[in-house]
């Protein structure tokens, strides 16, 4: 009974009461619903459901890898060092050290990007930290609701390490109801922000996405943040497609020392919601980042290209418009600023 519970419960909640007020107030919300910048399609309208089962059915084999991901189990405890120390692991997990102060965002280590497991089951190689791995978070950040951003097992099992959680509006309504201190979330509608203590600050930017866990969408907001310490910026890219909105946050809080963009599950029937990689490429220069780090590929299938071609798109246009990048290896840590050998770790073929 107690997983048929969990299940249930990890649809999470719609807002409703006080919060609900608060959104309905919110510019960004009309019509019953939260609302892009600029007009953005789901899906082309064109485009059958059935179609876009197909597609996935007969997939080919390339979309998850042949091998274990090349990874490195690094001592989170202990990662600590002047400049800001990054680790990812896989999708659009990662942590963030700054001289002590410990960020993690959208950790999904439950092995699926979905409430099911039989669908979105994260590849060998990305699936070997646990929250047990992890020390105590200092702060927490959420970019959106969907599963393969927002886990129930990891939040659960998180609980009782987390000071402070960041997210966007309507978000804590599955928190609080998953039993999360409401305390200590921070819910923030875009432009936003919110200052965590003297050396932390906080700020939601527009995404162009959607959000949902169940039938309903739109009811809580998806965002990017920008993470501002002492003297580092840091753009924390939740799921986007492309749009004017990563010049005008260029323009707002740019240059960024580093960038964290999503890189990968883009395909034509949803090409409004996700970037490519050369979009992810022009992004990345819209905000005048000084790094770029590609994410939201490397952990699962959600899409139908080959696993790695994300990376290998990304890095062939990065080179040729002169973009720095980073791509670390699953749990490899990487500290800004410092000098860092590349490696091609991702040429083997899928299954």
């Amino acid at each position: 009974m107690a997983g048929i519970n969990d299940f249930k419960k990890s649809f999470g909640k719609k807002p409703e009461g006080e919060r609900l007020e608060r959104i309905k107030k919110s510019p960004n919300y009309s019509e019953g619903k939260f609302q892009n910048v600029q007009p953005t399609a789901v899906s082309p309208e064109d485009v059958s459901m059935i179609t876009v089962l197909k597609d996935f059915v007969t997939r080919p084999k390339s979309v998850r890898p042949s091998a274990e991901l090349p990874n490195i189990k690094t001592d989170l405890h202990n990662l600590s060092s002047e400049n800001p120390a990054i680790v990812w692991f896989g999708h659009s997990s990662y942590f963030i050290d700054l001289n002590g102060y410990r960020v993690l965002v959208d950790p999904v280590f439950s092995g699926n990007a979905s409430p099911v497991k039989f669908f979105g089951k994260s590849f060998p190689g990305a699936d070997h930290y646990e929250v047990e791995d992890f020390p105590e978070i200092d702060l927490l950040i959420l970019t959106h609701d969907h599963y393969d951003h927002l886990d129930y097992p990891t939040i659960i099992k998180l609980k009782n390490k987390v000071k402070k959680i960041v997210t966007s509006l309507g978000v804590a309504s599955h928190l609080e109801y998953w039993e999360l201190e409401k305390e200590s979330i921070t819910e923030l509608d875009w432009w936003e922000d919110k200052r965590i203590n003297a050396e932390v600050k906080v700020t939601a930017a527009p995404s162009r996405h959607f959000s949902g866990r169940g039938t309903t969408r739109f009811q809580t907001l998806w965002s990017s943040f920008i993470l501002e310490f002492t003297e580092y910026k840091i753009f924390v890219g939740g799921d986007s497609g492309y749009s004017q909105q990563f010049k005008e946050i260029g323009r707002r809080f740019g240059p960024f020392d580093l960038a964290f963009l999503e890189c990968g599950q883009y395909n034509e029937n949803w090409s409004e919601i996700h970037m490519f990689p050369e979009q992810t490429v022009a992004a990345a220069k819209d905000l005048n980042a000084k790094v770029a780090i590609p994410v939201h590929w490397g952990k699962f299938t959600l899409s139908i290209h080959p696993w790695n071609e994300p990376i290998k798109r990304f890095v062939a246009s990065a080179k040729k418009v002169g973009q720095h990048y980073v791509a670390p290896k699953v749990g490899e840590p990487y500290r800004l600023g410092e000098e860092y050998n590349q490696e091609v770790w991702w040429k083997f073929e899928g299954k």
